[in-house]
Parts: structure tokens; C-alpha cells; sequence
């Protein structure tokens, strides 16, 4: 079973946001498999259903981007999944917009939903997809960027990342983190 996790914040007007590309990413990938986030358990949304012959559990955290990882330890502690069965999905100013990282481990940057992570599951040793939204130009303040409103123009770009980032994740779940890396980091 793998237990995949969409970093974003719950109320409706981060909907439309940058910081938000994990629950998108959960959004596509449950509509794109028939699985309906309608359930809810430990601060979260969440569904099961089946990906590429496996069992999964994509889950939204409704605890807000900064204690994303309190929900994600409940999730993991409850179905005792090791932590190689843990993908996360966030938002990244590092990347470029429309584009992806995968990383089977490592530390949090400067990520406030993944440092959450890190220090709820007490390990960095998990999988993430880190979505592209690129950096704000100009005097422009990180936070006012990551949870201000996208224009059309720039959602078409960044649903290519969320796009990419439901691919990934399905090439992830058939043949392992390190093809998964080989073949979609190459493109980046």
C-alpha cells in the first residue's frame, strides 16, 4: 500500500493558490483513478482506491500547510506503512513553474508544510514531489506569492507540473522511486 500525501491549506480561498499544487496534485490523480476523497480521519480528507494494481490512500491534511506532518504521522502510525510507501506532494519556489523534482529523501528546505513533515515522521527519509511555481519577481514577499490568487495564464503552466506530477506518480507506484527520478528529472 502507498500512502501519498497532497501538501496544501483547506479553506477556499487558498484554492486558487500556489502553495496549494499538492492538493491539486491529489485532486487530479483521485478524479484521473475514481477514487473520492470523501472521507475523513486525523485532521484530514482523504481516499483509497487502486493505482496501477495497488492499493493507495491519497490524503489532503486539514491542518494547514504548517503542521501538514501532525495528520500525515496519524496516517502513517494507523496503517504502519514503512516510510519507502510515503510520497508527498508540495508546492516548490525552487523549481521552475510547470516542471517537477523527485527526491527519495532529504531535508525540508525552507518549506514550512515539509519541515512539518520531517519532524512529524521523525525521518526525512520519504519520498516527495516538489511542483514548480517558480519565484516571485521584483520586491514581491514569498508568502504574499504562494497564497496569492493565479491568473488563467499561469494555471495553464502550472497544471502542466500537476500534470507531470500525476504521471510521475503512477510511473512511482509501477517501477520504483529511482526510475521514477531517472526518467523525470532528466526532463527538468
Amino acid at each position: 500500500m502507498y500512502i501519498i500525501i497532497g501538501l496544501g491549506n483547506p479553506e477556499p480561498e487558498y484554492s486558487n493558490t500556489r502553495h496549494n499544487m499538492g492538493f491539486d496534485v491529489i485532486n487530479k490523480l483521485a478524479k484521473e483513478n475514481d477514487i473520492s476523497l470523501n472521507r475523513t480521519k486525523f485532521n484530514a480528507i482523504y481516499g483509497t482506491g487502486i493505482i496501477e494494481g495497488e492499493k493507495v490512500i491519497l490524503i489532503k491534511p486539514q491542518t494547514f500547510m504548517n503542521n501538514s506532518g501532525e495528520s500525515a504521522r496519524e496516517f502513517v502510525n494507523f496503517y504502519k506503512e514503512p516510510l519507502e510507501n510515503i510520497i508527498v506532494i508540495y508546492d516548490d519556489m525552487d523549481t521552475d513553474v510547470g516542471t517537477i523534482r523527485i527526491r527519495a529523501k532529504g531535508g525540508p528546505g525552507s518549506h514550512n508544510g515539509m519541515k512539518s513533515m520531517v519532524n512529524c515522521l521523525n525521518s526525512e527519509n520519504f519520498s516527495r514531489i516538489r511542483v514548480g511555481i517558480g519565484r516571485p519577481s521584483g520586491e514581491y514577499d514569498r508568502i504574499d506569492y504562494v497564497i496569492g490568487q493565479i491568473d488563467e495564464e499561469e494555471k495553464k503552466v502550472l497544471e502542466q507540473g500537476q500534470d507531470e506530477a500525476v504521471q510521475a506518480i503512477k510511473f512511482w507506484i509501477k517501477n520504483g522511486i529511482d526510475n521514477t527520478m531517472n526518467k523525470y528529472n532528466l526532463k527538468s
